[in-house]
Parts: C-alpha cells; structure tokens; sequence
C-alpha cells in the first residue's frame, strides 16, 4: 500500500546526481533522461523532499505533495540513508540486502554479500562522518518494485576533520518481492556508469580487493537462500 509523504524542506546543494541499476531477472529500463536531467547541476530537483530523520515519528502525516510512496520504500530509504552515513550493521544487510544482490556505482560493479558489503564498511573506514543533507523520492512503483531518489551527501575526512566532497546522486533500487534489495546502482552526477575497458576492469578490481582489505563481519543466512 502507498503512503503520501510529509515534505520537509532542508538546504540543498547544487550538484551531481547518482543513479541505481538492477539485476538482470528484473525490469532494465532506467531513469529517463527527463528524470536524470531533473537532478543536473544548478537544476531543481523533482519529486517529493522527505527528511528522513522525520519517518519514523511522522509517517501518518498530513500529505503534502501528490506523489505516494510505497511505505515500504521508506524503510528502504531509512536503512540506506544508515548506509551512506556510516554506519553500516549486519542487521542492514540481513533485513534489506539478498545475499547475491549487485551494487554498482563509477568505482565498483560489485556482486554478492562479500563484494557489496565491503563497499559500505570501506566507506566508514574511509570517512569519519557522512551526512545526507537533502533527499527527494522522484518515483516510487511497484511493477516493477522500484524507488528512484535524488540524494546529497556530505563527507568529512577522517585525517583532516573537515568536509572534503559533496556528492549529489540519483540512486536507483531495484527490489524483490520480499522489498530485499536487488540490484542498486549509484551514477554521481547522474552520468552513466564507466564501460570502457579499462573502467570495467578497475570496478571489479575494486570489488574483488575491497574484501581483502576490510572485514566484513559473517551473516548467518538459511542455505536455502544462499542458493538462490
């Protein structure tokens, strides 16, 4: 069932968007190139604005903007938003993640638990604080299961103890039945993901070595699943 969203208006930094792909068992057809220009450096973002600080206490708000999101897809956004922050658990990935899902952004094209989740554990080594300063849900369906949002993140390094990047991405997920992430792929500045050669062969490179370099903590997961 959808659920309309309480638009909570916070500052926005212009800049560029991040886009999530899915696995190939579901539907292909990504963000138009309307919806990715909605995010373009110096553009207003389309969609609704949501704080989702403000989810939880306020879920059965008063609606103010026409688009309806599915209430599960706000879980969804709840537990990433945990993610990009850094602060990633493995009650996150047992409860939100399949065990083969892909993740892909320009410098990783990642693939099962291992690869996936190194990712988001060399993120919180690599960064001593991460903040998601605006978030705006552009479309939210259910055939296929998937959310599209346009998001700002701010990181600060953990060496210097400043801010050191802004990003501003679309992310794109694609879920299964079980609302279980797919496939999410993350394009900064709304481009298309590195397919050259070379591009493709450091974006594995990086999934493959990430899980050498950083522990990723054990799932206990049914076999059943794991087969799948």
């Amino acid at each position: 069932m959808a659920h309309s969203v309480v638009v909570h208006d916070r500052p926005q930094s212009p800049g560029n968007p991040t886009l999530a792909h899915h696995s190939s068992h579901f539907s292909t057809n990504f963000p138009t190139p309307a919806l990715l220009g909605s995010v373009a450096p110096g553009a207003h973002y389309a969609g609704v604005k949501i704080d989702t600080r403000k989810i939880r206490h306020n879920s059965a708000g008063t609606p103010s903007n026409h688009l309806e999101i599915k209430g599960d897809h706000l879980k969804v956004i709840e537990d990433l938003q945990e993610l990009y922050c850094c602060r990633p658990t493995t009650e996150i990935f047992s409860r939100r993640w399949r065990p083969d899902a892909q993740f892909e952004d320009p410098v990783c094209r990642s693939q099962g638990y291992k690869e996936y989740a190194a990712q988001w554990y060399a993120l919180a080594k690599l960064f001593s604080k991460s903040e998601t300063t605006s978030t705006r849900v552009m479309s939210s369906t259910t055939s296929p299961n998937r959310l599209v949002f346009a998001q700002t993140q701010v990181y600060s390094s953990r060496l210097l103890g400043k801010k050191v990047s802004t990003i501003n991405s679309i992310v794109t997920v694609d879920l299964d039945d079980e609302e279980k992430i797919a496939r999410l792929v993350d394009q900064w500045g709304g481009k298309e993901l590195p397919t050259k050669y070379g591009a493709k062969f450091f974006r594995r490179a990086n999934a493959k070595i990430t899980p050498l370099l950083v522990k990723v903590p054990k799932i206990n997961r049914p076999t059943t699943l794991e087969m799948h």
